[in-house]
């Protein structure tokens, strides 16, 4: 969301997002995928490092549309509006006051992590964060009202997606931040030492994007202590997901079978070990939960074949992308031919370049391969990437924003591995205009996909 055109550093919930919807409802696309809305940290700014797995970010607030509609002060509230809030913030009070609680803290600790604040408030004594909060009421109470603009902002959006026949596609970050409401209001589920430091963190082993893996430093979860209850933190996080969305993309699917799990202290995501998940017993709950049809498994990375019969048990897709078909493998499950129609084709994702960026780094011997998969070998990039994805017998074709715009490396999204200008992309205004929709329609109407 925050890559839409926008006066400002990031797009919103305003004009523009009416607009893009238009766009794809001309262009024949009928699935808007989105990146986690999630609050993020200011620093890293990844929505999969959020301060709440259940919050909205308020910076996608859009501040016309929020005076336009009357929601630019709780104090003038219609009567009508006062009872939606209230009744909204009842509905939602199982993550939202632990949220504000946290939130409100934080601010007042300057923003440091809740690990390092006084004992009492770390480990939610209810009478220290009581006291704590006490001076902050109106604050607490300010926090929650920017949590119900942006559900009123999202519902209307997405009403409005759905009238123009374009589903919402979420995506749910498999681990939370140590640094988040959840970790906060519950310790207990999670794998931390007596001063709230992880013992193992997330990761992956050395992979495509990375020669010593990745640490991801998200705290790993206590699958024993979840089971308990039946996993319900994941059920109502599963929920809050499909309140929000139509189809929900689980990330790091392989984590439900087995997690890399890496020493806190280790240099490098090498030391870790795979230490084995839920599996069957946590999604069963999550299809329960999200209903049947609605769930995507990221299954990209080391996939097993536990994995795979994990995924196909409860009848997921998963995902191809392109860029990782083409290495000479003729078994490779990315290549077009190996396409299932159970299953979701990507040019890339956001962990990829731009097709235009991943094609101008390939050698003459691998763009070779590629045309020879091409129905038009003379058909210039990033089209001819775009086409094939289209022309999958996968059910779902997605394609990344800046391959639709022919846009470069300069555009890339996220560099796996590293730290920097990560999550900033932003379109520039005007972007997405008739002429792109038209050349977007004729290959999803030549490839048989206009719904």
């Amino acid at each position: 969301m925050t890559s839409l055109p926008g006066p400002g550093s990031s797009g919103d919930l305003g004009d523009e997002a009416y607009r893009f919807v238009d766009f794809l409802a001309a262009a024949g696309c009928s699935v808007w995928q989105l990146l986690p809305l999630a609050p993020t940290h200011p620093a890293e700014r990844s929505p999969y490092d959020a301060l709440s797995a259940m919050a909205g970010n308020t910076d996608l607030i859009s501040s016309e549309h929020r005076v336009a509609h009357g929601l630019d002060d709780p104090a003038t509230l219609t009567a009508q509006q006062q009872a939606a809030f209230s009744s909204w913030c009842a509905a939602q009070a199982d993550w939202l006051e632990p949220y504000v609680e946290y939130a409100a803290l934080r601010e007042r600790h300057d923003l440091a992590p809740w690990p390092s604040w006084p004992p009492a408030l770390r480990n939610r004594d209810p009478r220290a964060v009581a006291d704590a909060l006490a001076p902050l009421a109106d604050r607490v109470q300010l926090l929650r009202f920017e949590q119900w603009v942006f559900a009123v902002q999202w519902d209307r959006l997405r009403d409005y997606a759905a009238s123009r026949g374009v589903l919402m596609f979420g995506d749910l970050p498999i681990f939370v931040s140590l640094d988040s409401a959840d970790v906060w209001a519950s310790r207990d589920l999670f794998h931390l030492d007596e001063e709230s430091r992880p013992i193992t963190v997330s990761g992956c082993p050395p992979d495509y994007f990375a020669a010593d893996g990745q640490r991801w430093d998200n705290p790993h979860y206590d699958w024993a202590a979840m089971a308990e209850d039946g996993f319900g933190w994941w059920r109502r996080r599963i929920t809050r997901q499909r309140e929000l969305f139509d189809l929900v993309r689980i990330d790091h699917f392989r984590g439900l079978d087995a997690a890399w799990h890496v020493p806190a202290d280790a240099p490098t995501a090498r030391e870790g070990e795979w230490v084995p998940g839920p599996g069957a017993d946590l999604l069963s709950v999550l299809v329960d939960a999200a209903g049947p049809g609605t769930l995507v498994a990221e299954d990209l990375g080391v996939i097993t074949e536990e994995v795979d019969e994990l995924r196909l048990q409860f009848g997921l897709p998963g995902m191809k992308v392109l860029q990782f078909a083409f290495d000479g493998d003729r078994g490779n499950l990315h290549l077009p031919s190996r396409h299932e129609e159970q299953s979701v084709v990507y040019t890339g994702t956001h962990d990829n370049d731009t097709t235009l960026g991943w094609w101008d780094q390939l050698d003459e011997t691998d763009r070779e391969q590629v045309r020879s998969s091409l129905v038009d070998p003379e058909e210039p990039m990033p089209w001819a990437l775009i086409r094939l994805a289209m022309q999958s017998r996968a059910r779902l074709s997605v394609v990344p924003a800046q391959d639709i715009l022919g846009l470069g490396n300069e555009a890339r999204m996220n560099t796996p591995g590293t730290a920097g200008d990560n999550w900033a992309w932003q379109a520039r205004a005007g972007a997405f205009d008739d002429g792109l929709a038209r050349r977007v329609r004729e290959v999803v109407t030549a490839t048989g996909r206009l719904s």
